[in-house]
């Protein structure tokens, strides 16, 4: 075939090998030479150079482009896995189908109707605590990445959370992210850590406050960051300024570098709308650029917030999720030798703050942080504070002998500034032990000396109280037990948890509640010493045995461990961090909970602390019986301006004057009186509710996704063919669970986005075989997974040419020979960004009409079709045009349809952050043009004003600027298109004979 005969139109063997192109175009070059503009059999547009020496190759055919001649079998598998691998865009909850979750409407509606639909998402996920803001942040995660929209992820979280996020993100969704370390950092061996960990977990503080992690930071480029308790990146106005903590400006840096931004926090707004307006600028700076000054209604946040309150929220059978919460303030006076050694611990922990005052910072703080744990200590029980006296001593007395024999200087000793958000329950324990027995304002060994005299008086006082055995607070937690509480009408037992701060108490706690209880086996514990995975064997035999009834535990159990086995809590201790009492609350309070959710607060009165703490418990609960059990929700908010730490401090240095309790009535009044119906009010403005036609809007796409979705046998099947083809072996150990003892080394080498293990001692393909008798848990092998992508991806290069070439099949579901084909969809952007894509089967007849052919036909079709009758109809005369006029059907009949749904969900979103942005960046523009009016008026009459008109013009323009890109960028979003259908795989399916 000549080249000069070469047309638009044209189907050309020669091309390719194996399958025949459509000629697109065919541009001259000279006299002997072409560019060739070709589509493919798969629809892609590819172009190459011809030259005269070619014409020998190349020839115009009559017949389709593809020959139909791949080994049937082989078709079967490589089109499963092309199915497999491509589940995401037609399974529309791949990542619930393929995760250990079982989500309610409220994480469905979340993630598959708020966040998903958004691309670029920017948004803020502000559910209440224990609503499982985890499983949502997780199931997002899987989705994008099962539907290859991401591939490098980002989650921040404050440094007590990142073993529970690394958990959750394994165990829950089979997602295996590294923690940030400084070994990981090392490890990078002059390289950029982030750049070699695509899945990662980082604390807050640790990138807020590293200037080589920010500088890396600066440099990487993320799909996708999620920030949980985001609203610790805070930053404030005052006048025309504005404060902008470590943590905002690291929000800033990560909202700079990812295309999708996820913050999460049930607290976002904390009573102040210029500082909120100015959180969301985390999301979009142009929507909430500048001050409400002027703005008519409340912040419209439509679009880039959701928030939802637990007493609203529902499950498929439309009743409340949740039960009721009630706190009850159980309050007892010291005895008398119980007061004395209170008032005279208490005021050698004054003195020493006192002696605090005269030292450095860090070391100020390091002492004031050792004496409020042991004035902590002193209110938890008599066995906390003689053992924490006793190793104070032995610690400073090894110190007064280091420093009398020079071989150290007092002010060597230095530790850094502790703050318990940035640390887990684990961490906090280990701090409290090291500050608690070394920190101190002495500085010198006649210091020590009078020091160690103080404290040996102390211990000896500590010991006569403990051995008294007349423990007051003990009696009230002993009445609680003896209560009847524990007893059913129906004869099971109920179950407590007991939380203290310290270990000394909760030994103390165990063996007197044993002893209360009469078994060894009705009472477990878990504290900070306790490793991670032996916590949730404890758990679960609390959970599940009957016998097991109590629970005596430090905050170690408060972080990831979910507890709603128990409804009835005691605070032993009461802790320091109100947030942490929303915490503890919430490991019972929580989805699964049928209860009324019960806690006692043990308060000492008549002591400086406990007064504070019975008057704040007296606060709230009047607060409860005006607004349920959300008060619980919002008492960490309510102490942002004023920690309860300071008055607390403050309670132990001056409550006895009048002065200070005052300040602190007036203070807890403002914080909670008044302050949490504030903050329930500004909770409301945002919140959303589950309405009965949202309920049954969720369960219909569940139902739909239940029809498309994949079934385990289909994955099982895939993936052992393929691993089978590839030279590995699967050995079934029990029902439903397999051994791989060794992983083929290709498989090994294609490795993704997480690593595949050389062997697996247990895998499984369905959830119910997770977990095993022996208790060990298997890998679930699905989409998602790096061993099954890893396979996935191997046996789909190997057989790449298969899907190209076609086969011949048989099949029950047609009753001629028709052309059965997989469609690929696509919507993009003016940017040409994906907004849309889907995948699925079609079957196309002779006269090129097309019907959906369900989620998997080839896995239905008989591969043994006789060769005579496959070559007689691969002659039919409507074979050569089938694939062009099904594609032709497609674009007529289904595009506009598909383009049309895709702009209903997309566009309301773009027209309405359109809107926000224009009205903001030209409101702003505007004021700051007025104030340069004023300037201007002050320099012409000779006073200097606070900013000069130039800067606020040039201010003013830059917004101008800004919102001339933003409007453009935004009107690229807007313009959607479809790309031309893409037919990835075809088969002739015949009838099967009768």
């Amino acid at each position: 075939m000549r080249l000069e005969d070469v047309a638009p139109g044209q189907r050309l063997t020669g091309v390719l090998p194996g399958e025949a192109v459509v000629v697109v175009a065919a541009q001259p070059h000279g006299a002997a030479t072409i560019e060739l503009t070709y589509k493919t059999t798969a629809g892609n547009l590819a172009q190459r150079m011809l030259f005269r020496r070619d014409e020998q190759l190349i020839s115009v055919t009559a017949a389709g482009g593809r020959p139909f001649d791949a080994d049937p079998r082989q078709f079967q598998l490589a089109a499963e896995v092309q199915r497999m691998s491509m589940a995401g865009l037609f399974d529309p909850m791949l990542a619930v189908a393929t995760s250990d979750v079982r989500p309610l409407p409220h994480q469905i509606r979340a993630v598959y109707e708020e966040m998903l639909d958004r691309t670029p998402l920017r948004f803020l996920l502000a559910d209440d605590p224990g609503a499982g803001k985890t499983i949502m942040a997780g199931l997002y995660i899987k989705e994008l990445l099962l539907r290859e929209d991401i591939s490098r992820c980002l989650v921040v979280a404050p440094g007590g959370l990142v073993d529970q996020w690394q958990d959750e993100l394994f165990l829950k969704f089979g997602l295996r992210f590294d923690i940030l370390s400084n070994d990981l950092i090392e490890s990078a061996f002059g390289g950029r850590v982030f750049d070699r960990h695509p899945l990662l977990i980082a604390r807050m503080d640790q990138l807020a406050r590293n200037e080589r992690l920010l500088a890396d930071l600066d440099l990487s480029d993320w799909d996708l960051v999620v920030v949980d308790e985001a609203h610790r990146m805070a930053a404030r106005r005052f006048g025309s300024g504005i404060d902008k903590t470590r943590r905002f400006h690291l929000g800033e840096r990560l909202a700079a570098r990812t295309r999708h931004l996820l913050l999460m926090t049930a607290t976002p707004h904390a009573g102040n709308d210029d500082d909120f307006r100015l959180f969301l600028t985390l999301l979009d700076r142009d929507g909430f650029e500048g001050t409400g000054a002027g703005a008519s209604g409340p912040l419209d946040t439509t679009g880039v917030m959701r928030r939802m309150v637990k007493e609203d929220l529902l499950t498929f059978e439309g009743t409340p999720l949740f039960p009721e919460r009630i706190a009850q303030t159980v309050p007892y006076q010291l005895t008398a030798r119980e007061t004395d050694l209170y008032d005279q611990v208490t005021e050698y922990v004054r003195f020493g703050m006192s002696q605090a005052e005269g030292l450095d910072g860090k070391r100020r703080n390091a002492v004031g942080f050792a004496l409020t744990v042991l004035q902590r200590r002193l209110a938890s029980s008599p066995a906390a504070i003689h053992q924490s006296l006793v190793r104070r001593s032995q610690r400073l007395e090894r110190r007064r002998a280091e420093l009398r024999a020079g071989r150290l200087e007092a002010s060597e000793r230095m530790w850094p500034e502790v703050d318990e958000d940035e640390h887990s329950a684990v961490e906090l324990e280990q701090i409290q032990e090291e500050q608690l027995d070394e920190a101190t304002a002495a500085r010198t060994v006649a210091e020590l000396d009078i020091e160690l005299r103080d404290l040996a008086r102390l211990v000896a006082l500590a010991a006569e109280v403990r051995g008294l055995d007349t423990d007051r607070k003990w009696v009230e937690l002993r009445r609680i037990l003896e209560d009847n509480l524990l007893d059913r009408s129906d004869g099971r037992r109920r179950k407590l948890i007991v939380f203290t701060e310290h270990r000394d108490t909760l030994e103390y706690l165990r063996q007197r509640v044993t002893d209360v209880l009469g078994s060894d086996d009705a009472v477990v514990t878990i504290h900070g010493g306790v490793r991670r995975s032996d916590r949730r064997q404890i758990t679960e035999r609390f959970s599940k045995h009957p016998q097991c009834q109590v629970m005596v535990a430090t905050d170690a159990a408060g972080e990831g461990l979910n507890l709603q086995a128990a409804h009835l809590m005691v605070n032993y201790d009461l802790p320091w961090n109100p947030n942490r009492i929303e915490q503890r609350f919430g490991r019972i309070h929580r989805i699964g909970q049928t209860e009324v959710c019960r806690l006692w607060n043990i308060v000492a009165t008549g002591t400086r602390e406990g007064d504070v703490f019975e008057r704040l418990l007296r606060k709230v609960e009047s607060q409860r019986q005006a607004y349920g059990g959300k008060v619980f929700d919002v008492l960490g908010a309510a102490f942002e301006e004023t920690p309860l730490r300071d008055l607390l401090i403050d309670a132990i240095r001056y409550g006895d004057d009048p002065a200070v309790q005052r300040r602190m009535e007036e203070v807890l009044d403002r914080t909670v009186a008044h302050g949490l119906p504030e903050l329930l009010r500004d909770k409301a403005l945002t919140e959303e509710a589950m309405r009965p036609a949202d309920l049954a809007r969720v369960q219909e796409r569940m139902v739909d996704a239940r029809a498309r979705r994949l079934e385990p046998r289909q994955v099982e099947w895939a993936f052992r063919h393929a691993f089978q083809t590839l030279g590995g072996r699967l050995v079934q150990r029990e029902r439903g669970r397999f051994e791989i003892a060794e992983v083929p080394a290709p498989v090994l080498a294609a490795a993704g986005t997480g690593p595949v293990a050389k062997r697996y001692s247990r895998v499984t393909f369905s959830l119910e075989h997770a977990d095993g008798p022996s208790g060990g848990r298997a890998d679930l092998l699905a989409p998602g997974h790096p061993l099954h992508d890893a396979v996935t991806a191997v046996i789909s290069q190997l057989l790449a040419g298969v899907l190209s070439r076609g086969t011949v099949l048989a099949s029950p579901a047609v009753e001629a020979p028709t052309l059965l084909i997989g469609v690929v969809e696509e919507v993009v952007d003016g940017t040409e960004a994906t907004v849309s894509r889907r995948f699925g089967y079609a079957f196309a007849d002779a006269s090129g009409q097309v019907r959906s052919a369900g989620p998997a036909p080839h896995l239905d079709c008989l591969t043994d079709v006789r060769p005579a009758l496959a070559a007689e109809a691969l002659r039919l005369p409507w074979l050569a045009s089938a694939e062009t006029e099904a594609t032709r059907w497609i674009i007529e009949h289904q595009l506009q349809d598909y383009l049309s749904e895709t702009a209903a969900r997309v566009l309301p979103d773009v027209r309405r952050t359109r809107s926000r942005v224009e009205e903001r960046l030209t409101s702003e523009s505007r004021r700051l043009r007025a104030e340069a009016g004023a300037a201007a008026a002050k320099e012409r009459a000779g006073t200097r004003p606070a900013e000069s008109a130039d800067s606020l013009r040039q201010k003013s323009q830059e917004l101008e600027e800004r919102l001339r890109r933003r409007l453009a960028s935004l009107a690229a979003q807007a313009q959607l298109s479809i790309k031309p259908p893409r037919l990835v795989s075809a088969a002739l399916v015949l009838p099967q004979p009768r």
